[in-house]
C-alpha cells in the first residue's frame, strides 16, 4: 500500500515549530511492515490544503493528515477536505456531542458558539475518536484513496493513529511486508570514514539497505530489511549488524536509542568504579551530562568546575609555577588537574578538561578550539591535546562527548584486560 503525510499548519513552514508528527506516523508505520512514500507540508491556506490533496491522492493509496481541525479561522481541514473531495460541509451530532462532553472536561477550557466548528465535518465521513480533546478526527474515501484527519496535537495524534488508523490500514493490506531496523550509534570517524568502512554490507536487491545519518557530534548507521516473512528478514539482518560491529569496532557506543550518557552509566555499574570531573573549558557540561542519569550517584562523586587559575590551585592543588610556565591550556595542566580531582575526591578514576572554546583566547600556538584531556586511573594517566573546530557551544560540546567516549573505552578496555 502507497502511503502518503500531509502536514498543515504555518507555524511548520514558517519554522515556528518542527514537525514531529511525520517522523511518528513514519516509525509507527514501519513498525507494523507499512512504508511512507511521500510527505507534504502546506501552510493554512485552503487552496493549498486542496492542492496538496489532489496531488497526493493522484500517487497514494491512502493519506494521512494532520492538523487544522481546530475551531478557530485558520483551521481550514476539514473544509478544504470537503471541497476536495466534492462534499457538503455539515454539523455531523456524534462529534459536536463529542465537543461539548470534552469542553466540561478538560480545565481551562471555556465552550463558545466557535467549537461548533469543530463539529462541521464532510458529509459521507466517519469519525476517528480523540479521547485526548476536542477535534474528532475523520476519515473518507476519495477516487479509491483512502484520506485519515487528524488533530496536529502529537499526544492525540498518536492515540488515534493506533487506535484507529493502523489497525483500519492493516485490515485492508493485502500482503503485508515485514521490515526489521537495527541501528548503531557511532562517536569518532567521519561520514565518509564510516562509508567506506561499511562498503559492500548493503544488498538493496535481498531488500537489505543501510544508511548514515549524521547528528552532531554523532552518528546513526540504520540497516533495514524488508521481506515476505520474519525468517527471511531476521536471515538477511543479523549477519549484516555482526558485520557493522566488526567493521567499527570502538566506533560503536550503543545500539537503538540507548544514548553515550546511558552507555556510560552501565559500564560503571558493572565495573564498579568512581569517577570525578575537574571541568575548565566545558563549564561543568560533562558532570551535567552524567548526573542527568538516574543513579549515577553510585559511581559519581564529584565534579569542580575550576575556571580560573586560582581555582585550579586551591580545589586541584595545581602548581603556580606549573601554570605560570606552561600555561591553564597545556597537557602539564590537564594532568595535573586529573591527578589532583582523583586525589582529593578518592575516586577510582579522575577526569580533567582544559581548554580554549572562543571565540576569543587562542594564540599562534593554542587557537580557539584547543582543548587538553587527561585521565588519571589507578593503572596510569592519559592526557591528550585535541583541536576541535565550530562555534563557542561545538567545541564544548565535543569536549564533552570526546571525554564521555575516553570513559568508555577506558572502562571496556579494563574488561579486556582483566
Amino acid at each position: 500500500m502507497k502511503i502518503s503525510t500531509l502536514s498543515i499548519g504555518d507555524e511548520l513552514i514558517c519554522g515556528q515549530l518542527t514537525d514531529t508528527n511525520a517522523g511518528t506516523i513514519a516509525s509507527l508505520l514501519l513498525a507494523e511492515g507499512l512504508r511512507i512514500q511521500r510527505h507534504l507540508a502546506v501552510g493554512d491556506n485552503e487552496p493549498d490544503i486542496i492542492g496538496a490533496l489532489a496531488d497526493l491522492e493522484r500517487v497514494s493509496d491512502a493519506i494521512i493528515v494532520t492538523g487544522g481541525l481546530g475551531p478557530t479561522a485558520d483551521d481550514l481541514t476539514s473544509r478544504a477536505a470537503a471541497r476536495a473531495t466534492g462534499r457538503r460541509l455539515v454539523i455531523n451530532e456524534e462529534a459536536r456531542n463529542h465537543v461539548c462532553l470534552m469542553s466540561g472536561k478538560l480545565e481551562n477550557l471555556i465552550f463558545c458558539p466557535l467549537s461548533d466548528k469543530q463539529a462541521m465535518l464532510p458529509t459521507k465521513s466517519a469519525l476517528i475518536p480523540n479521547p485526548g480533546g476536542t477535534a474528532s478526527g475523520f476519515h473518507l474515501m476519495h477516487n479509491g484513496c483512502f484520506m485519515f484527519f487528524m488533530p496536529g496535537v502529537p499526544s492525540e495524534m498518536v492515540v488515534m493513529l493506533r487506535d484507529t488508523v493502523i489497525p483500519f490500514i492493516l485490515e485492508r493490506v493485502v500482503q503485508k511486508r515485514v521490515i526489521r531496523t537495527e541501528s548503531l550509534n557511532l562517536f569518532g570517524p567521519c561520514e565518509a570514514e564510516v562509508d567506506e568502512l561499511l562498503l559492500g554490507i548493503a544488498r538493496p536487491e535481498q531488500g537489505l539497505t543501510l544508511g548514515i545519518c549524521v547528528t552532531f557530534p554523532w552518528m546513526k548507521v540504520t540497516l533495514r530489511v524488508e521481506a515476505d516473512n520474519l525468517d527471511t528478514a531476521t536471515d538477511l539482518l543479523l549477519p549484516a549488524v555482526r558485520t557493522v560491529r566488526e567493521r567499527l569496532k570502538e566506533y560503536c557506543f550503543s545500539s537503538g536509542g540507548i544514548s553515550m550518557d546511558d552507555a556510560l552509566a552501565e559500564l560503571f555499574r558493572e565495573r564498579c568504579l568512581t569517577l570525578s570531573l575537574a571541568e575548565s573549558c566545558s563549564g561543568g557540561l560533562i558532570a551535567k551530562r552524567i548526573t542527568d542519569i538516574p543513579g549515577s550517584s553510585l559511581y559519581f562523586c564529584e565534579g569542580a568546575v575550576t575556571y580560573s587559575n586560582a581555582a585550579k590551585t586551591k580545589l586541584l592543588g595545581v602548581p603556580a609555577e606549573l601554570l605560570n610556565n606552561s600555561g591553564a591550556v597545556s597537557m602539564e595542566c590537564a594532568s595535573a588537574m586529573a591527578r589532583g580531582i582523583r586525589h582529593s575526591s578518592g575516586s577510582d578514576l579522575g577526569l580533567a578538561v582544559t581548554g580554549i572554546a572562543g571565540p576569543d583566547g587562542g594564540s599562534e600556538d593554542k587557537p580557539i578550539g584547543t582543548v587538553f584531556i587527561s585521565l588519571a586511573a589507578p593503572d596510569g594517566c592519559w592526557t591528550k591535546r585535541f583541536q576541535f573546530s565550530g562555534s563557542r557551544d561545538e567545541v564544548r560540546i565535543m569536549t564533552a562527548w570526546t571525554a564521555l567516549d575516553w570513559l568508555r573505552r577506558y572502562l571496556l578496555s579494563r574488561e579486556q584486560r582483566v
